[in-house]
């Protein structure tokens, strides 16, 4: 046995899938409720929920993150076989959130001068539930150490900064319309493009944050 592995076993003292446990219980938490968000039975409070969600799963990323490096039990990763296509999911949030599904980001801001490219959270949700099923997918299949192995590799790879970069979207449009300041539009942007902050500034429309409120189940300030 690894070192790692040791002293991950150590570190969950009498249960040893107690960690792991609390991480998949966060996880298929997430999946589950933002499926059902996607469904749009409650359009309304669609964001609301969805700035809650993601910052409960950053939460587990978090302690993922802060965790020493989980080495798999086995050196070549099993096959899942066909996983499920999160094209349907990332549709339904892309008519869902529409007009406010497009905004602007800097993937790494240690990099000096780095300009903003347009992203979907249509495209991140999607992306970051691929993620956590593939690793759910080993947890289910009683492969718990891979499981964790893919998720903190992942959260560090790609969905960490892909959730947390749509957390700041969803706080960034909830703060607009709560403190009852227009909100940039950037509906229209094509996220394949390569775009300055120039560039943005010069697409980007105006679109008052009441238009927003009601459908969104977001209030203005007072």
């Amino acid at each position: 046995m690894s070192d790692a592995n040791a002293k991950l076993l150590h570190a969950v003292a009498q249960d040893p899938d107690d960690f792991a446990v609390q991480i998949a219980d966060q996880i298929e938490s997430f999946i589950v409720a933002v499926t059902e968000v996607a469904k749009g039975d409650e359009p309304d409070s669609a964001v609301p929920f969805l700035l809650l969600e993601v910052s409960q799963l950053l939460l587990a990323g978090g302690r993922l993150g802060a965790h020493e490096d989980i080495i798999p039990d086995e050196r070549y990763e099993p096959d899942l076989g066909a996983e499920p296509d999160p094209d349907d999911l990332r549709q339904r949030f892309a008519v869902m959130l529409d007009p406010i599904d497009v905004y602007s980001e800097v993937f790494d801001p240690y990099e000096p001068r780095k300009a903003p490219v347009p992203c979907r959270i249509s495209d991140d949700l999607a992306d970051v539930i691929t993620d956590l099923r593939h690793g759910l997918a080993h947890y289910r299949a009683g492969r718990t150490t891979e499981a964790l192995w893919w998720w903190q590799f992942s959260y560090f790879s790609n969905w960490g900064s892909t959730a947390s970069a749509c957390l700041r979207a969803l706080q960034s449009l909830v703060a607009h319309v709560r403190l009852d300041q227009p909100l940039q539009e950037l509906d229209g942007l094509d996220t394949d493009e390569d775009l300055g902050e120039e560039d943005l500034e010069a697409e980007a429309g105006r679109v008052m944050a009441e238009e927003l409120a009601g459908p969104l189940g977001l209030r203005t300030a007072t």
